[in-house]
């Protein structure tokens, strides 16, 4: 019990459930339900949150226009502008930097904009536990990007409150005087009152603030959906308009017009092919090659998100097959398939403390080249591995899989746009496959993996929750945090986390 015990010292500091961003959205309570009996009307609800957090991002546009100043001063200095994040929202930002690589998204030099996770990039597809709880991490990650006077830093935190960002955003201020920014999705006396990290960045005078609260997730304190929606379009518009900062807000009802057009009802075959694919034991290898940071980052984020395998590192025989992978088929080999994805060479931690984690020789063990449906077929034996794949040319998008085809129009839609649509679609894509396949319930979620402080209270909270309401008594907070270490050490690969706690405790779902 001693994890327990240290947890239990530092959990007044993780107890986040008066946050929006981890509050059940109104109108989303039955989505579990919801995905089993009428894909349709799922998918309208979940389209609806998005345009409500569009429309809350609206109104709080104005800033992006200093947003786009800052950048653009950076950039006419010759200086670098630097991006960075936790899980989502450090996708997030490598995605931004992607972008200006491929140019999706217009930079003076491509080399100038450099984006940083907690864990480094292989953090992109696998999780790096307990990354996020350390601010020094996120500080010692910037200075050795060789991040200096001049530089700007723009850090984005959905919730608000991770340590590892706001320790990247203080370090950033004592470094520069082009003072960073700071982006992120819950009410300023909300955070005040619940952690005390945020209260000192949101009360730094040498830290730009940009609040784009939204409200709740679709599904409760997933934050891999609205929030981060909200946080890349702000980073996005304001690279768009450096050379005209003023025009940079109007873009958000150039989005939202157009997510009001493509109101995503194709997706219902695809959602329920998904799960009847996964259902008969069969896997999925997403492929694209003009989408492919934004498919990537979809698949990978559903490995935490509903506790399934992660995509298997290729050196270890007994890692389960992940149900859906990314796959790069034109790129031949492991090395070459990174580098065509990030458009640069990885960056890798090799700190004697992470390096089995985060280092170079674990990130060449994660392979999505032509190698991998081999590698698969292998690791499975006679299971089947449908290709899905999302492309198409300029002015379209087009999905195909497994005999289903759909063409979108995007005439006139910015390239940059067209990633934000095709975020929301597989944001409501997977969350709904996930929903037929019971990954959550009404719309907490029970799958969640408590690999840190945030999401064990997380848990914690939802065991809670759930209990009271089954049995109107609310259970103390100590012992359903030790009981659910207990099963923690118990779990197996794909169980459910909050009903075995739940299961525990005595309470049926």
């Amino acid at each position: 019990m001693n994890a327990a015990n240290e947890f239990l010292k530092v959990s007044a500091d993780y107890q986040l459930g008066s946050l929006d961003t981890e509050a059940q959205h109104a109108f989303t309570t039955s989505l579990s339900q919801m995905a089993h009996e009428d894909v349709s009307e799922a998918v309208k609800l979940m389209h609806h949150v998005d345009i409500h957090a569009l429309r809350q991002m609206q109104a709080k546009a104005a800033p992006l226009a200093d947003l786009a100043r800052a950048v653009a001063v950076t950039f006419d200095a010759g200086r670098r502008v630097f991006l960075c994040g936790c899980g989502a929202t450090g996708r997030l930002s490598l995605s931004i930097e992607i972008f200006c690589r491929m140019g999706v998204l217009p930079s003076p030099d491509p080399e100038r904009v450099v984006a940083f996770m907690a864990g480094g990039d292989l953090a992109l597809i696998k999780a790096i536990e307990t990354f996020e709880d350390h601010p020094e991490y996120g500080a010692r990650q910037l200075e050795e990007l060789g991040f200096v006077e001049g530089d700007l830093l723009i850090a984005t935190t959905e919730g608000g409150e991770t340590p590892f960002v706001i320790g990247a955003a203080e370090r950033a201020a004592e470094l520069s005087t082009n003072r960073p920014w700071f982006l992120y999705c819950n009410p300023d006396e909300q955070l005040i009152k619940v952690a005390a990290r945020s209260k000192r960045v949101i009360e730094n005078p040498a830290i730009r603030k940009l609040n784009l609260a939204v409200g709740a997730m679709a599904v409760a304190g997933s934050t891999r959906l609205q929030a981060s929606t909200v946080l890349m379009a702000a980073i996005g518009f304001a690279f768009m308009h450096t050379r005209d900062p003023e025009n940079a807000p109007g873009e958000v009802a150039k989005l939202l017009r157009q997510v009001l057009h493509h109101d995503g009802q194709f997706l219902v075959p695809f959602i329920e092919h998904e799960a009847d694919v996964y259902e008969r034991g069969a896997f999925v290898l997403y492929e694209s090659e003009r989408f492919g940071i934004t498919v990537v980052t979809d698949t990978t984020e559903r490995a935490p998100t509903f506790s399934l395998a992660a995509f298997e590192k290729q050196d270890d025989p007994t890692a389960p097959a992940a149900w859906c992978h990314f796959l790069m088929p034109e790129q031949a080999d492991a090395c070459s398939a990174w580098k065509a994805l990030l458009h640069r060479e990885p960056r890798t931690l090799e700190w004697p403390d992470v390096q089995h984690l985060a280092g170079a020789q674990v990130l060449a063990c994660y392979d999505f080249s032509a190698q991998l449906p081999v590698r698969r077929q292998i690791r499975t034996g006679d299971a089947e591995h449908l290709p899905f794949r999302i492309g198409g040319g300029a002015g379209e998008m087009v999905w195909e899989f497994d005999g289903l085809r759909e063409r979108i129009d995007l005439a006139d839609v910015p390239e940059f746009h067209a990633h934000l649509l095709l975020k929301m679609f597989m944001n409501i894509h997977s969350t709904l496959v996930m929903g037929r396949l019971g990954r959550y319930l009404d719309n907490l979620m029970t799958y969640v993996k408590p690999s840190n402080n945030k999401l064990i209270d997380r848990a914690v909270r939802y065991v809670r929750l759930l209990a009271q309401r089954r049995t109107g008594k609310l259970p103390g907070y100590e012992r359903v945090t030790r009981m659910l270490f207990e099963e923690r050490e118990k779990l197996k690969p794909g169980e459910p986390i909050v009903l075995k706690t739940l299961a525990a405790l005595g309470v049926e779902v």
